[in-house]
């Protein structure tokens, strides 16, 4: 069922929707940013993609202990489950 809009309700779902829109905008130049930015330090440094993104996400969040632990944990599990 479709709610009968008043003109108020109309032009402030409108409004809504253009801010999402631009919003929207906004992330995608974003995201192709760090898609060419990533893509040239890779090359110009001679790194692997997958390396960096993980360098840059745990730069970002400042989880460098965390994600230590969680290889640390997986190194150990893996080792448990295929070592005889």
């Amino acid at each position: 069922m479709v709610p009968t809009l008043g003109s108020v309700d109309k032009a402030k779902l409108e409004g809504v929707l253009k801010e999402l829109s631009n919003s929207f905008g906004r992330i995608e130049a974003e995201r192709e940013w760090q898609r060419e930015i990533t893509k040239q330090t890779c090359e110009d440094l001679g790194l692997e993609k997958k390396v960096f993104g993980k360098l840059s996400k745990t730069y970002h969040k400042r989880n460098f202990a965390e994600e230590t632990q969680l290889y640390d944990d997986f190194e150990s599990l893996y080792k448990a489950v295929t070592t005889t």
